[in-house]
């Protein structure tokens, strides 16, 4: 029988790094049959060892079978998962720098924000029970032209990672202003990210226009690109009642010379639907359509009011859809067709919206509010099964933004985004279905440990990348101006 080495796809590079000890090893076999163990454990093996194994009661893979191993390990080294396999036989093969126990632990794919707007950390709560348009128009636009810089950006965006990594979120897309400050913001924190430019035809915190979007975010794109694996940076034209089609147009034109996808709101009101068929003629998903916009890869966030001939054009063009539940139900936009679309084969992930509007990153509660949203729609408690909402907040999410190929699964070769889950808590007690319990029981408190490509982002609970007490003294001395000027304004 080979070593488990040697029957994975990472065998090359661990005989490569165990070449060093050949011929010594013959040597002693050679000289006595009475030698001392080749490795003492308190001894510096540096040289030999991979960076990480993570541990576990299970491994849920969310692989296209669903795998689920007991008692497993995952061996991860430069970022990548080179094992899978029980934990004794990955630990004697792969000695590692660091081991993440997993006692009581269950280990599986980091959770796939495929929508957000990250710095409106700093917004929560400023206006809530709202309409969508009343909200948008008369609250959050005044709010962000008043308040917005590049300080605030980095103040909210730190604040987001550390909200989003303590909930075992490790990848997510986002559609702000200053996305400069947004990257350097992910590099710092080691998450992984697509970021937006954001295009939007009226003077916002960066820019005067759509075209003076375009052209920054072009300059933003050219800087990022290739930069670090970990961020992809892409344009994030608003809406279709923030641009017109020309501009729509335009982006998407600018986003196909840089290679880069697009996310974007689309069908997300019954306002929107109404003002792309009194402006187009045409349904709002119909009219991007006419236009070419779906030539390049197309995130499209929300998609609450997609008419049937609507969905099968998402699903041809391969547009990877992003329900966002909870904030769909907050600001009353209306309950998103997901079963019909996953069932016509649209990508469908999930995301979580701004916290000014959800009014947290708590990928949990969009998991189960998406499959409840589901079963009381269409009265059937049949409809979106614990396992597909699982898959739409790892691989089915990761398949939605364009990441499939690297991350949302646990298989040998892709990239490490790990997350460890307690299931030690009262009510884990008992457990018997673990994707059930994931999906139904788990919140963002019960997650233990993070990775990202290989780095430990939180160990059992403590935040390593993120200056938590200063971003908290940051994050309030500035919401202590926010709130006074708005009392201010309000006085007037």
């Amino acid at each position: 029988m080979l070593p488990l080495f040697l029957c994975q796809n990472g065998w090359m590079k661990n005989i490569l790094k165990r070449s060093a000890l050949i011929t010594p090893l013959l040597a002693l076999l050679a000289c006595s049959q009475d030698t001392a163990p080749l490795t003492d454990p308190t001894t510096d093996t540096s040289g030999n060892q991979i960076d990480l194994i993570v541990a576990g009661d299970y491994i849920v893979t969310m692989d296209e079978a669903a795998t689920v191993h007991k008692g497993s390990a995952i061996a991860i080294d430069d970022g990548v998962i080179i094992a899978i396999g029980p934990a004794a036989e990955i630990a004697a093969e792969y000695p590692a720098h660091e081991t993440l126990d997993g006692k009581n632990r269950i280990v599986m794919p980091g959770l796939v924000n495929g929508h957000s707007h990250a710095a409106m950390t700093l917004l929560r709560g400023v206006a809530d029970d709202l309409a969508l348009m009343d909200w948008l128009n008369n609250y959050m636009f005044p709010a962000e032209v008043q308040f917005v810089d590049a300080e605030f950006v980095r103040i909210g965006t730190e604040l987001a990672c550390w909200e989003m990594i303590r909930g075992g979120t490790t990848t997510f897309v986002d559609m702000y202003y200053y996305p400069d400050t947004i990257a350097q913001v992910v590099d710092n924190c080691g998450m992984r990210a697509l970021i937006s430019a954001t295009v939007i035809d009226q003077r916002s915190p960066d820019a005067e226009s759509a075209a003076d979007s375009i052209q920054k975010g072009s300059g933003y794109i050219e800087r990022w690109q290739g930069k670090n694996s970990r961020i992809t940076p892409i344009f994030g034209p608003h809406a279709n009642y923030t641009l017109n089609a020309e501009q729509l147009a335009k982006t998407r034109q600018v986003a196909m010379q840089f290679d880069t996808p697009i996310s974007i709101h689309v069908s997300e009101s019954p306002f929107e639907v109404q003002y792309a068929k009194d402006t187009y003629g045409k349904t709002s998903i119909e009219m991007l359509d006419s236009i070419g916009f779906f030539d390049g890869p197309t995130i499209a966030a929300h998609v609450v009011w997609p008419t049937d001939a609507e969905i099968l054009i998402l699903a041809e063009r391969k547009v990877g859809v992003i329900h966002n539940p909870t904030s769909n139900m907050k600001i009353a936009s209306g309950i998103s067709p997901v079963a019909d679309m996953l069932a016509a084969g649209v990508r469908v992930g999930l995301g979580t919206d701004g916290a000014a509007s959800n009014n947290d990153l708590d990928m949990w509660e969009e998991m189960r509010l998406a499959a409840f949203l589901q079963k009381v729609e269409q009265m059937n408690p049949e409809v979106l099964p614990a396992r597909t909402v699982l898959r739409m907040a790892t691989s089915g999410g990761a398949t939605a933004i364009g990441l499939g190929t690297e991350i949302g699964s646990l298989e040998v070769g892709k990239r490490a985004d790990v997350i460890q889950v307690a299931f030690d808590d009262v009510h884990h007690v008992p457990t018997y279905d673990v994707v059930s319990h994931l999906v139904y029981v788990s919140d963002e408190q019960d997650v233990a440990s993070v990775v990202v490509d290989g780095t430990v982002l939180m160990r059992e609970g403590e935040i390593l990348t993120v200056d938590t007490d200063r971003v908290t003294a940051e994050a309030r001395a500035l919401a202590a101006k926010i709130q006074s000027a708005l009392q201010e304004r309000n006085r007037k």
